[in-house]
């Protein structure tokens, strides 16, 4: 049975419950500049990306976005994941059985470390992932580009093919995959169909993840 030696998990949606808030917010400062989109759809078109793939993607439909947009909406975000974000259910418990076992994680993400440091320091968990804390930010490529995963698996001196990768997104299973990891699908808000292809196995509590790994 395989086993997993080193997890790597996305952080938005996966560790920290973020993505709602960001959904939200980002909903409505696009409908400040003339996209009228709603949240749960922003979600659908937006999850597992960057914000400058926002930016691009809302300008083609016709927001008429400043230059700074995403420094401006990074500085809003980041204070109210500060006040509300929160930690997924069973996640604490999740990395107590994987130090009790001693295997490896990080977490990989496609948006900044600073906002990482926002999320995961009010957490709780900042401390138990120091120096295993990726950015696409510091990589060539963003995903779906297998970059940050890549870069995370060398720092640990794991081979990939050994690496398990947990992701929330359809971009972030396709990174997992495009560099040799075996990929699970956290589908407890995200539409499966769009996990499926791109993931060995799919679960919707992290209290399923331990059988996954082989724990």
């Amino acid at each position: 049975m395989w086993k997993a030696k080193y997890v790597l998990f996305d952080c938005d949606g996966v560790l920290v419950d973020s993505e709602t808030l960001t959904h939200n917010l980002l909903s409505q400062e696009l409908g400040r500049y003339g996209l009228a989109i709603p949240a749960q759809e922003v979600g659908r078109m937006f999850v597992g990306g960057t914000m400058a793939g926002v930016m691009q993607t809302a300008r083609q439909m016709g927001a008429e976005l400043p230059s700074d947009w995403v420094a401006q909406f990074n500085q809003k975000l980041f204070a109210r994941l500060a006040a509300d974000c929160e930690i997924i259910p069973g996640v604490v418990l999740l990395l107590d059985r994987l130090d009790a076992a001693g295997i490896g994680y990080a977490t990989c993400s496609n948006g900044p470390i600073a906002k990482m440091d926002v999320t995961l320091g009010r957490c709780g968990v900042k401390n138990r992932l120091a120096g295993r804390i990726f950015s696409a930010h510091d990589c060539a490529a963003a995903k779906p580009a297998p970059d940050v995963y890549l870069k995370a698996a060398d720092v640990a001196g794991v081979d990939p093919a050994d690496c398990a990768v947990i992701e929330d997104s359809a971009t972030g299973a396709r990174a997992g995959a495009a560099a040799g990891m075996r990929c699970f699908g956290f589908c407890a808000e995200t539409d499966a169909e769009n996990l499926s292809p791109h993931c060995t196995a799919l679960f919707d509590d992290m209290d399923q993840l331990p059988g996954l790994l082989g724990l």
